[in-house]
């Protein structure tokens, strides 16, 4: 699966535990009618894979639903979901956002045209 949009927040790399697991938040703006804010964790050596991007770069993330269950202490099962990233590479522009190209009357017309000069085409 994957998220397309903007990136709204980088969060700094969070350390857990003594055996060091880390931690990195990202929340990428969907940019559709209704946008969306979509938090996604980047866990262990996938937090390097922000290092290279800014607040308001549009991006696409590769993501991984996962969930858990959790029995708390009065004995009543919770779920819980989260998004995980492993991949994100910068987002290529879409065809409406491309420059227009340069209307005709900017260019100039040929005038080495000889209507004498035979060519092959059959049209």
């Amino acid at each position: 699966m994957e998220v397309q949009g903007k990136i709204k927040m980088i969060g700094e790399t969070q350390t857990f535990g003594s055996n060091g697991f880390r931690k990195r938040e990202l929340v990428v703006t969907t940019e559709e009618q209704y946008p969306q804010h979509i938090l996604v964790e980047f866990v262990q050596d996938k937090t390097d894979l922000l290092n290279s991007y800014q607040v308001g770069q549009a991006v696409k993330v590769n993501i991984n639903l996962r969930g858990r269950e959790w029995v708390n202490p009065q004995g009543e099962t919770k779920y819980f979901n989260s998004v995980q990233g492993w991949r994100i590479e910068a987002a290529q522009p879409e065809a409406g956002n491309v420059p227009p190209a340069a209307p005709a009357q900017a260019f100039e017309p040929a005038t080495n045209l000889n209507e004498e000069d035979h060519d092959d085409l059959p049209f």
